[in-house]
């Protein structure tokens, strides 16, 4: 097949298979940068496809193809997505082969059914293979790079443990690591190697399930402080200790990840009608593994979300402890998310900052302004309704029954009341008199002088 490549995606990852030009011409047709591809090395697929007539006809398929992994993005899966792949009878594994016809320089379909490269019994399931292999590798290096980036030593954490359970993990790692460096050098998993790793998986599946219980007891810890300079101190002293965790944690889920690359080589050599069923059983205990992480480190930045609106709820009237909350939930929240992001899992955490005590001061002000004018327009209301009901007192009222108002009703009242009325206001004016000269001559100071005189 000229200018023709294979495509075979397992829903994780796309491989693309054919000459070099061809498969670099169809990333670069894509809008995919070679660069972030990883080559696979199709010379494996030898051993599966057999020996004999087949295998040395095919030998120079072998030396003039290659192939490119690449992640299934955004991107990566439209050129899935527009090409059609097909179902394969390879559990979970689709496939297309698509080439450029002539002057055409559209890329098309071409063909349903693999290639001779991929017509074998296994070969399709050993790509398969392969590429899950590739998608663990690469999720084993960002683990390294994440370790790096936090400047973490497992090592150093594990030798600092006394717990019989993490001191056991040292051994492990230098176990797993040396395998791997086997294999990288010879190209199979021989069965004096898997012999000493095999009995690894259990000591690891135990460390990250202790790691596990430690971050949920801390998340725990911290649910239970209801007090806001206690939160502050008690996240503040969960930082490091969460870091440590999920470091271990993000170790063992390296390590798992190596011990399976290591198992699908040795069943790919001794058992290949295996491989599919072993292959899935893999994938789903993998997704399992990084479910529980999720649901763990999920509940540390949920805690993270309340702490940071709890601390800048009450920061008016605690604007040292809830700064300070703020800060060491964000940088324990920060390192959550940078875990999550290692391993592949989304975080949706908004990074909120503390929020300053002027602007919670202010928001406090408009409260107290918008409040306040809500009530003068109370009062406005309240007072129109009153003037209306005492103004009531001095409407004409038709004391002749002639049909013509005559007096007001208060007046009407202050005129029968007559002189009492007059007699009364004269008496009030004459005691408020006297009261006022009383206070008056009270008014002295210490001098004996008029308040008066010393103005």
């Amino acid at each position: 097949m000229g200018n023709g490549v294979e495509l075979i995606s397992d829903g994780e990852g796309l491989a693309v298979i054919g000459s070099a030009d061809d498969v670099e011409r169809f990333l670069l047709d894509q809008g995919l940068n070679p660069a972030q591809s990883t080559a696979l090395d199709v010379r494996r697929l030898g051993p599966i496809i057999g020996a004999g007539g087949a295998a040395a006809r095919m030998g120079s398929d072998f030396a003039a193809n290659s192939g490119r992994w690449v992640k299934l993005t955004a991107e990566s899966a439209e050129a899935v997505k527009h090409y059609g792949l097909m179902d394969t009878d390879t559990p979970g594994v689709s496939h297309a082969m698509i080439g450029k016809r002539g002057d055409i320089q559209q890329w098309l379909q071409i063909s349903k059914a693999p290639g001779a490269l991929l017509s074998g019994p296994f070969a399709l399931s050993a790509l398969s293979t392969i590429m899950q292999q590739q998608a663990m590798q690469q999720q084993m290096d960002r683990i390294v790079d994440y370790l790096q980036e936090i400047d973490e030593k497992v090592d150093d954490i594990l030798r600092a443990q006394k717990d019989a359970v993490l001191s056991g993990m040292i051994g492990v790692d230098l176990v797993v690591e040396e395998a791997l460096t086997v294999r990288e050098q010879v190209g199979r998993v021989s069965e004096v190697t898997w012999s000493k790793v095999q009995a690894t998986s259990m000591t690891i599946a135990r460390t990250q399930g202790y790691a596990l219980r430690q971050i949920d007891a801390i998340a725990e810890k911290l649910e239970k402080a209801d007090d806001l300079g206690d939160l502050a101190k008690r996240t503040r002293e969960a930082e490091p200790r969460v870091r440590e965790w999920l470091t271990v944690l993000a170790r063992t889920f390296q390590l798992l990840d190596g011990v399976s690359v290591l198992e699908l080589d040795r069943v790919l050599d001794s058992s290949p009608e295996d491989l599919d069923s072993h292959r899935l059983g893999l994938a789903i205990a993998r997704q399992n593994r990084r479910d529980l992480i999720a649901r763990s480190t999920a509940r540390i930045l949920a805690q993270m979300s309340t702490t940071i609106g709890k601390a800048n709820s009450k920061v008016l009237f605690n604007p040292f402890d809830s700064p300070a909350a703020v800060r060491a939930s964000r940088e324990v929240a920060s390192g959550v998310v940078t875990f999550r992001d290692a391993l592949g899992i989304e975080s949706v955490h908004d990074d909120v900052d503390a929020k300053p005590w002027r602007s919670a001061a202010g928001e406090v002000l408009e409260r107290v302004r918008t409040s306040g004018a809500e009530g003068a327009a109370t009062v406005k209301r309240l007072g129109v309704e009153g003037i209306d009901r005492a103004t009531g007192m001095f409407r004409p009222l038709d004391i002749d029954g002639d049909g013509v108002p005559d007096q007001p009703r208060a007046a009407a009242g202050i005129q029968r009341a007559g002189s009492a009325v007059k007699g009364a206001a004269g008496s009030a004016g004459g005691a408020l008199s006297g009261l006022f000269k009383r206070k008056g001559s009270d008014a002295v100071d210490d001098s004996g002088e008029d308040s008066d005189a010393n103005a």
